[in-house]
């Protein structure tokens, strides 16, 4: 899972304006892995993007990476 994790990060950290508020952290469940990021609040709607397409390709590219590894991964932007 710390592939999953790395990826988010790469991504994030390239988006953002302060890159040393990005935290991601995985939780295995049952069938998938959830991955939580976390970024300063200024920087969220850059994570979003505009009508949410960052975030919809951050989770394409999420799902894609993680289907290599037989897994399932959810991605979860925080407050």
């Amino acid at each position: 899972m710390d592939e999953l994790k790395e990826l988010v990060t790469f991504i994030a950290t390239s988006l953002v304006d302060d890159p040393d508020k990005v935290d991601v952290q995985t939780v295995d469940e049952d069938r998938a892995v959830v991955v939580e990021l976390s970024v300063a609040p200024n920087d969220l709607g850059k994570v979003i993007g505009k009508d949410g397409r960052t975030a919809r390709a951050i989770r394409t590219l999420l799902s894609a990476a993680s289907a290599r590894l037989n897994k399932r991964a959810v991605l979860e932007i925080l407050d």
